[in-house]
């Protein structure tokens, strides 16, 4: 089952009386909202935040080319 908050799998939590779904990811407990809000993060505020071997890897993934190239055409692009 997934999380209608934020799209992760709820797991069975055990440690209350009643067992209930509940979302680790975000907090979402089956049938409430816990009042926090998952804010979609573009891409670029995606890649704002990655170190530039994990930026290679995302856009390489995206853009189905191989490491090699992006890092070679983002080298050239920085000097």
């Amino acid at each position: 089952m997934k999380c209608p908050q934020c799209g992760s799998d709820l797991e069975m939590d055990f440690h209350r009386k009643i067992p209930l779904m509940m979302c680790y990811n975000c907090g979402y407990i089956e049938g409430r909202n816990l009042g926090r809000k998952i804010k979609k993060e573009t891409n670029y505020e995606h890649l704002k935040k990655l170190n530039f071997n994990e930026m290679v890897a995302f856009l390489s993934g995206e853009l189905k080319l191989p490491e090699e190239k992006i890092s070679n055409w983002l080298d050239d692009a920085a000097e």
